[in-house]
């Protein structure tokens, strides 16, 4: 496979995880509060919903359920506790429907092997393509793509663009006969069905009304933070970038806005990550080559209209 500028002697860190030069407490008692400020919270507006005006119900859904994200994607990495089954039951309740834990799991540990990000063939949250597959679509799915290299294309039209080419591509290989992939879904689809019992049966919430007035926007929220947050370089440190100033949505993603800090020391807990990002912050900038957004409103006033990027890899096109 082409040699993306591996850094010699880097260390690969791909199951995102703890480093032994970390030590890390038993319970990570700032995270499990949230865990249950989270649930607490949608179980009440959900349960509560009509006594609410339905913008009100609609803006707190979305924000709890990306905020679900986060707490997952924390939850990836080996948080809060030391025992994984004790984490995952935190982490595996799907409020977003679409998101299965399990399968989030295996495809981001899979993005943080930093030595393939953004490459199409090996980091699968890759949003570029090859030449090739580039090559064979039709003009109305280059259309597509291409609007979403923009800020507000992504926001719009890539939660269900998203949605579809994971249940494409996941429908292909149950087909094919993965087992595994079949029993995952399996799971996920019983634990859907959970979460809409008490959305649907037990709040009465309008389950078109949940998915797209709360589970839509909350998405839109999720791919406003992966918006920029990589692109394609020969230099690996170079592929991360950083988003500064965001008190609020950092907060939202769990301090995920200072990227190139997580993926450097992903075994951090949320809460600790923006002081060592202070601390280190002179170096990171040196390494990724001054790639920083001064909050989200720099992202929307330089992508919202234009392209962040082309959608073909340019390092993969020019290897293939």
């Amino acid at each position: 496979m082409y040699d993306w500028g591996r850094r010699p002697g880097a260390a690969r860190v791909g199951d995102g995880h703890v480093r032994e030069s970390e030590a890390r407490k038993a319970i990570e008692w700032p995270t499990v509060a949230l865990a249950a400020a989270i649930y607490a919270a949608w179980a009440a507006l959900t349960l509560l919903h009509q006594r609410l005006p339905a913008s009100i119900v609609a803006a707190l859904g979305a924000w709890l359920v990306a905020w679900h994200s986060s707490l997952q994607h924390e939850i990836i990495h080996g948080h809060p506790t030391r025992w994984r089954r004790v984490n995952d039951a935190l982490g595996r309740p799907p409020l977003a429907l679409w998101l299965s834990f399990d399968h989030y799991r295996a495809t981001h540990l899979q993005h943080h092997r930093d030595d393939d990000l953004t490459d199409p063939l090996a980091d699968p949250e890759s949003r570029y393509l090859t030449a090739a597959a580039w090559a064979r679509l039709r003009p109305w799915a280059r259309a597509l793509i291409g609007a979403q290299t923009t800020l507000l294309g992504r926001l719009l039209l890539g939660p269900a663009c998203c949605v579809f080419q994971m249940v494409r591509a996941e429908a292909r290989a149950i087909l094919a006969g993965d087992g595994a992939r079949a029993r995952l879904w399996a799971r996920h689809t019983a634990a859907v069905a959970l979460v809409l019992l008490w959305v649907v049966g037990v709040c009465g919430i309008d389950p078109w009304f949940y998915l797209f007035a709360i589970v839509y926007p909350a998405t839109s929220l999720m791919l406003l933070r992966s918006f920029a947050e990589h692109r394609a370089a020969a230099a690996v440190r170079q592929r991360t970038a950083i988003v500064e100033n965001a008190a609020i949505l950092g907060l939202l993603f769990l301090f995920n806005n200072l990227h190139a800090a997580h993926h450097e020391r992903p075994a951090l807990p949320w809460y600790a990550l923006p002081r060592w990002y202070r601390r280190n912050r002179a170096r990171l900038l040196r390494e990724n080559g001054g790639l920083v957004y001064d909050g989200y409103r720099d992202i929307a006033r330089r992508f919202l209209l234009k392209p962040h990027d082309a959608p073909v890899h340019p390092i993969a096109a020019a290897a293939a």
